[in-house]
């Protein structure tokens, strides 16, 4: 079975593989340039496989999907780094949940993040780790007015030099 991942990708992303260039109106980058040293860096995670804890939060809204599949859930979790792997669920229709259920550390690699702070390659992480649905609506619309300002807000709060995204 041949899957086609990169047909999930946020349309800001899709010209960068596909050698089309930028959408209309989409001409700027997504991202900004890291000044500041890794060493001296306070980071984050971000992961879009739907992760949640079983206990305490809800599922990311997989009926909502269901009933419209060009929809994807636009809230987040927050995952605390100190998250035993075995109190974490998976709520996302387009990935093996089994995978990720078995070692969490493939879609939020927390424990990874940890040992690159004791080996001194990164400053320090945050407390508390993001999770998201990555599976949006194509416009983006509650990630633009909601989703994104409130995970900013939160990122800032924890004073996170950076986020590394760790998609399913």
């Amino acid at each position: 079975m041949q899957v086609d991942s990169y047909r999930f990708l946020p349309r800001s992303f899709r010209p960068l593989y596909e050698g089309r260039g930028a959408f209309p109106g989409e001409s700027e980058p997504v991202w900004t340039p890291f000044a500041k040293r890794l060493a001296d860096s306070r980071i984050a995670l971000l992961t879009s496989a739907g992760i949640h804890l079983k206990a305490g939060q809800p599922a990311f809204d997989l009926d909502g999907e269901r009933a419209r599949p060009e929809w994807g859930d636009p809230t987040w979790r927050i995952i605390a780094a100190s998250t035993e792997p075995d109190a974490i669920g998976v709520a996302h229709l387009h990935i093996n949940e089994d995978d990720l259920l078995a070692d969490p550390e493939i879609a939020l690699p927390m424990r990874g993040l940890d040992q690159l702070v004791a080996d001194a390659v990164v400053g320090s992480a945050v407390g508390e780790h993001l999770a998201v649905m990555g599976y949006q609506d194509r416009g983006l619309d509650d990630w633009r007015r909601t989703t994104a300002p409130a995970i900013l807000e939160h990122l800032r709060a924890q004073e996170a030099d950076g986020l590394v995204l760790a998609p399913a």
